[in-house]
Parts: C-alpha cells; structure tokens; sequence
C-alpha cells in the first residue's frame, strides 16, 4: 500500500496541523462516502458535479454514459474531486469562534477508463455492496449491453489528501465568562423508514452501510 505523494497541490496551507496525508486516513474517508464532487474546466467554464463513487484499491471509481460530457472530460483533462463528511456543529460563546468538525479528502489527477468487461462487472458488483452490503446478490446483474453502454472510469490516490477537525470549542480566555451554552452538536447521517416500490417482493432489503445509522 502506496503513501500518496505529496505535492505542492496537496500541502495544505490554512490549519496545516489539520492535514492528513496517510493512506489508511485517506481510504478511511472515502470510504464512508456515497457521492464526490469533481470539479473540471470545460468548454472554456469551470463546472463542478456531483456523482457517486466508490473505492477498491488504490483508486476512487465513478461511473456514467459514454457520451456525457463528464466522463469523457475527465479522460482528457485533470481534474480536483472532493469529499466531506460533515460531524458536528462547534458553537462556541462568540460568534467568531463558531466551527464545524469534518472529514474531508482531496484528491488531483485524471481519471482513465476501464474497459475490460469482466473488470468492468466486478466493479459494479463493488459498488452495489458499497451501497447496500449483501444486495448483489439479490439482484439482476448488468447485462453485457448495459456494461458496454456504460463508462467506468477510476482515479488514482496518488495525489491526496485528508483534512479533519474532530474536537470541540477554541473560545478565547476573555469570553470564557460568557453566559451561553457552548460545546458541540453532533451531526450523522441517517436512513429513515424504508418505501417499498408496489409489486416488490416481500423480502427485506439488506442494512445500510455501516456508516449510515438508522433514524
């Protein structure tokens, strides 16, 4: 397992003691991450989508059409994709000093394509688990024509890097006397009651992810 290198496009300059640049952090992020956000120049404009991902290995995958402008973007020009997982709201006794904990990574570079249709499969099977472990196979599995209709695309972690703020309120001593409630307000994501699709059958969807707890 591969250290991401650092670059200048990795150092992170505002609360650098907040930077991570292990893997094990880095993954550990992505991980519990159901969509990223990639920003790219295109066209003469700078765009920033939202689209699902998952990880295996050493690379952040994404998939879409084979004509989208994203995905065919990404094979020719580098790109930034961004994760965050928002933990808790940090309410301290000034305004100023008001935060927020979080997760978040970074990653630089361009995607390439995998076109092997058997690799192309098990990363789809990858990525329904990653969204509802034990669900493939359950279900139907892409055809060879949807497989063949569809780009999937991965991203090298060669270049990333983790920012993380997990602990609570940095008030200045003179305010300390203030008297308002302060501490943290944790924040998680949750799945709520599931709705069935009519004529489905009775068998209960698998858990959520671990990462997703239950409302």
């Amino acid at each position: 397992m591969s250290k991401p290198s650092a670059s200048p496009r990795t150092e992170v300059r505002r609360k650098p003691q907040r930077a991570h640049h292990d893997t094990a952090t880095i993954h550990a992020i992505i991980d519990q991450a159901l969509v990223c956000q990639i920003a790219f120049n295109q066209g003469g404009s700078v765009h920033c989508l939202p689209t699902a991902c998952w990880r295996e290995g050493e690379y952040l995958y994404i998939h879409g059409a084979n004509n989208s402008r994203l995905t065919q973007t990404l094979l020719e020009e580098e790109c930034a994709v961004s994760i965050t997982h928002l933990d808790g709201l940090v309410l301290a006794r000034s305004a100023f000093h008001h935060s927020m904990n979080y997760r978040s990574v970074v990653i630089y570079g361009r995607f390439t394509a995998e076109d092997d249709p058997d690799a192309k499969a098990a990363a789809f099977k990858a990525f329904v688990e990653h969204v509802s472990p034990g669900r493939s196979s359950l279900v139907r599995p892409p055809s060879r024509a949807e497989l063949a209709g569809t780009r999937l695309l991965r991203l090298a972690l060669d270049e990333a890097v983790a920012k993380i703020r997990n602990w609570g309120v940095e008030d200045s001593e003179e305010d300390m006397a203030i008297p308002v409630w302060a501490g943290v307000q944790p924040l998680a994501l949750t799945a709520s009651p599931l709705q069935p699709e009519p004529g489905c059958g009775e068998r209960m969807p698998p858990a959520p992810p671990a990462f997703i707890g239950r409302a």
